[in-house]
């Protein structure tokens, strides 16, 4: 029943949720996966997919009374103008979509189906905890997929955390460059992408071919999966954006330092 109406809202929506697909990308993550709490933007990102957002966010406003992480902008006028566009197409395609999807699937399914796509990526988190050395996390992911996948009926339950506490590892290849001696580069405010910054966005790139949908077949079929998902995530979050643009007088300077930020202490954990 579910995935009938999540094709129907496909269908209905098919030229708007294709657009959405570029606005949201894998990877705060994987991203992610992922909220607008983590890297308040435009877009989710989905870099670190499954970890808990409002923790996130409040241990980064404790952050910003200690220590502020800069990123060089060398790019600035041409990321404001970004910054205005991704702001525009949020409200007048991101967000309409994302309602009209909430509206059609209930919240339940919607948390059942965010599982699913987090469990779906535990290959590209796999993967980069081995890069990084970090054994322990790997094991995790290892058995959260494990239990996820059998006594979680393919990932749509998270039994792992539920009943046996393992949190999902939130690592990704920008962090795996990263601790390979890879800086930060400069900030970048992708189009219809978001915040990111050059080492960042090389592992975006990265993190995509690690993503089982990326290698689905027809392209046009791994594209509506990826709409269906962010689609899926926006919609548990709406209003997370609106917040944080209330909390600041200036947007773009708040959202580059949180950012930069926010990746710090990711690549630090």
């Amino acid at each position: 029943m579910v995935f009938k109406e999540i094709q129907a809202v496909v269908k209905s929506h098919n030229f708007t949720l294709l657009i959405f697909l570029f606005i949201v990308p894998s990877s705060m993550i994987s991203g992610c996966a992922s909220s607008a709490k983590n890297a308040p933007s435009v877009s989710i990102n989905s870099n670190s997919a499954g970890t808990n957002a409002d923790d996130d966010f409040a241990l980064l406003e404790e952050e910003y009374a200690g220590q502020m992480v800069e990123v060089p902008d060398p790019l600035e006028p041409f990321n404001r103008i970004m910054f205005n566009v991704n702001d525009a197409l949020y409200f007048w395609i991101v967000k309409p979509v994302s309602q009209v999807y909430g509206g059609v699937i209930p919240e339940p399914a919607r948390i059942c189906i965010r599982n699913f796509f987090s469990n779906l990526t535990t290959p590209a988190r796999l993967v980069n905890c081995l890069l990084q050395g970090k054994g322990k996390g790997a094991d995790t992911e290892l058995r959260r997929f494990a239990i996820n996948t059998t006594c979680g009926v393919l990932g749509f339950g998270d039994p792992a955390l539920d009943q046996y506490g393992l949190e999902p590892v939130p690592e990704d290849l920008g962090q795996t460059l990263a601790v390979y001696g890879l800086g930060d580069g400069f900030y970048i405010v992708l189009p219809l992408l978001g915040p990111s910054n050059a080492r960042d966005s090389v592992g975006r790139l990265g993190d995509w071919f690690l993503n089982p949908v990326s290698y689905v077949e027809p392209t046009k079929a791994a594209y509506g999966i990826t709409a269906v998902r962010f689609t899926n995530q926006m919609s548990l979050n709406i209003g997370e954006y609106e917040t944080f643009k209330s909390m600041t007088v200036e947007p773009y300077i708040a959202m580059r330092k949180t950012y930069a930020q926010y990746r710090a202490r990711q690549i630090q954990q």
